[in-house]
């Protein structure tokens, strides 16, 4: 029995070095596809409904044709876009290729054949254009060396970031076309101007969002009704279409996001491993002259070694446990999770007596005592937000989880706490908001933490990364550096830092409309700031773990924020009514209300037509009809599924057959393979 234990061969499915790319590494990849995807059952039936028409050429030139295709081996046209001469084979190979073509072609007509040429060339057309425009995406350069020395978890951060920084360009550019510019052009108080300074106006108005910046365009103040006044194309209209259109496209964007992240990570999920040897062996590009990106690319081999390592060794750890260490390791969870509440609490009741102490009226006070007590709330928030994530962490740590399982904790916890946090604060904010503008006073709020937001990041990097580098650099051997040790890049803190300041730009976004253009250029500071304390300040983490799952994670959280977003602001909008001394719904009951007056206006079909579409009879027949799609994409979704494990078993069948034949070869004249019991003999 032993020699036969040790006589057995274990077969593990191995991917691509394509396949096993994050899906925040290539923000152009989109549809993550497979040579095993052409067996699925859809991509069948498109095959066989595609090349229906095609079967049209005689029997003789289509034994012609399977006779090739035996004869062609590998050069089998699998990827008929790609031109001959870039094909992975020898010229042999290429010549019999080119051969295929030729009579695959021949057994077609000339309308077809011109028209599947006139696809392939659209097809390799978009394949250059696509690859010229990720050369040309920016930090591209940056982004490699960070991958090179820190991994691709550091990386996803600033991927992130990026497309956080796309996304807003975007905010922007519909802000800016739907509320701004239309304000603008057809202001009806021409000497106004966007900008108007007064005495009293300070610099700490720029911290504060007081004196010229509320005055400004910055604030829902500013955009009053203007000459543009028609029924169905007015301020107050364009105000709301901007903001619901933001809305919507975040929405999007973020779910498309978060949809190709998890498909591909499913695909790559615990059933998909890479074998080490693979990596060893299989794993270098020869094609690299470069010595820098020799080292790069051993830094990325290392990386994957060490955290393959390390989930095998948390494996072998946790298959040792016995019964009674499992049943301590859950109590001990057990008491760790309820420190978590207890610490969630007293975070709230932090914040919520920060922002009574806020709202209080201080007149006699200095100026700076004012600012500090109108930041008071956002320097609450930004000290929970930082100190008790790093308290979540070491509680995970204490948990004894794997570490992808650890940092997915510490990010369901701590982005918890900052929702829940701001959360929180706009509640109590709007209980106590009195004012005549209620609307500019609840922007202000957002503004100051949005500013705040980046003033803490400016802060921690050139008042605490870069003196605690410069003192591990001179003086090593001190307690003090010793007691602070090297320095991290913590990915989830980060992520979460990028999360909560996107969900303050979308619950601000009505308020304060220019929150979106401050994002932009607070993303663009923040890049080169974390590029700074990572480059130099920071050292590879000892501990790598998978970002893929984690990426999905972060688009996941970002996607939570918005809905908080979307909840908030809706809430506001229904339960209290506009102001009636600034913004551009002064004298309306709701906000919703300029709607109702524009489909008023419109002819009786058109009306008719929007009240149906807006009513529950034309809700129920839409809801059954998306069932209807859901349920058949369901059922495609199975059999995928299946087709997936057959074909999973077929290669482990395959790859079994060809051991089989290495170790025990077949003897001349015997057609039969060696069985199991052949393989298990010394």
């Amino acid at each position: 029995m032993e020699d036969k234990e040790c006589n057995r061969v274990d077969f593990m499915r191995l991917v691509s070095e394509e396949s096993c790319s994050s899906t925040v590494t290539d923000e152009l990849c989109v549809n993550y596809q497979t040579e095993i995807f052409d067996q699925l059952p859809s991509s069948l039936a498109r095959q066989r409904t595609h090349h229906h028409h095609q079967d049209r050429g005689t029997t003789e030139t289509s034994h012609l044709v399977e006779k090739h295709l035996g004869q062609a081996g590998e050069a089998r046209d699998r990827a008929p876009t790609q031109p001959i001469r870039s094909l992975p084979v020898c010229m042999q190979r290429k010549r019999e290729a080119r051969d295929l073509r030729h009579l695959q072609t021949r057994t077609v007509g000339r309308w077809e054949s011109w028209k599947r040429n006139q696809s392939i060339n659209r097809k390799r057309l978009w394949e250059q254009v696509g690859e010229a425009m990720s050369r040309l995406l920016p930090w591209s350069s940056t982004l490699h060396t960070i991958e090179g020395r820190f991994g691709v978890g550091v990386k996803a951060y600033f991927v992130f970031l990026r497309y956080l920084l796309y996304l807003n360009l975007l905010l922007c550019l519909v802000i800016g076309g739907t509320i701004l510019t239309p304000r603008v052009v057809y202001d009806s108080d021409g000497d106004r101007g966007l900008l108007r300074f007064e005495e009293n106006d300070s610099v700490l108005d720029l911290f504060v969002g007081s004196g010229f910046l509320e005055r400004s365009p910055v604030f829902y103040g500013f955009y009053a009704r203007s000459s543009l006044d028609l029924l169905c194309l007015n301020t107050p209209l364009l105000f709301l279409l901007g903001t619901l259109t933001v809305l919507i496209l975040s929405l999007v964007m973020v779910v498309r996001r978060t949809v190709v992240g998890y498909k591909h990570t499913w695909l790559l999920g615990n059933r998909y491993h890479i074998h080490m040897s693979y990596k060893v062996f299989c794993g270098w590009d020869f094609c690299i002259q470069d010595p820098e990106v020799a080292t790069l690319k051993l830094s990325f081999i290392r990386n994957e070694l060490k955290l393959y390592l390390e989930e095998e060794r948390f494996q072998q750890r946790e298959a040792r446990r016995t019964l009674g260490q499992w049943a301590r390791l859950y109590f001990l969870r057990g008491l760790l999770h309820f420190l978590v509440l207890v610490l969630l609490g007293g975070a709230f009741c932090l914040i919520y007596y920060a922002t009574m102490a806020s709202q209080a009226e201080r007149s006699g006070d200095y100026l700076i005592l004012r600012v500090l007590l109108h930041y008071l709330p956002p320097i609450v928030i930004t000290l929970v937000n930082f100190i008790l994530p790093h308290v979540f962490r070491h509680i995970s740590f204490l948990e004894d989880y794997s570490i992808t399982t650890q940092v997915n904790a510490t990010l369901v916890r701590s982005i918890f706490l900052k929702l829940a946090s701001l959360g929180m604060y706009l509640f109590f904010l709007f209980r106590n908001s009195q004012q005549e503008c209620w609307e500019n006073q609840f922007g202000k709020e957002m503004y100051k933490l949005s500013v705040f937001d980046f003033l803490a990041c400016f802060c921690n990097t050139f008042f605490i990364a870069y003196p605690r580098k410069w003192l591990l650099d001179r003086y090593p051997s001190s307690w003090l550096a010793r007691l602070s040790g090297k320095q991290h890049f913590l990915i989830p803190f980060n992520v979460l830092d990028l999360v909560y300041s996107q969900t303050v730009t979308w619950v601000g976004l009505f308020y304060c409309p220019m929150l979106p253009f401050i994002e932009t250029v607070k993303l663009m500071a923040i890049f080169y700031i974390k590029k700074l304390t990572v480059l130099q300040c920071c050292v590879p983490a000892q501990r790598m773990f998978r970002a893929s799952s984690s990426s999905v994670l972060f688009h996941f959280m970002l996607l939570l924020g918005l809905i908080m977003a979307v909840i908030t602001l809706g809430s506001n909008l229904h339960k209290f009514e506009p102001s009636s001394s600034c913004g551009p719904f002064v004298g309306s009951a709701t906000v919703f209300n300029v709607t109702a007056v524009c489909v008023d206006s419109l002819p009786g079909p058109a009306q008719s037509t929007l009240r149906y579409l807006s009513s529950e009879a034309f809700v129920l027949p839409l809801i059954l009809a998306q069932i209807v799609v859901l349920t058949s994409f369901e059922s495609r979704r199975r059999a995928n599924g299946k087709a997936i494990e057959r074909l999973k078993d077929m290669l482990v069948m395959v790859g079994y057959l060809l051991i089989t034949v290495l170790v025990n070869p077949i003897p001349a004249g015997d057609g039969r393979l060696p069985t199991d019991n052949s393989i298990s003999e010394p």
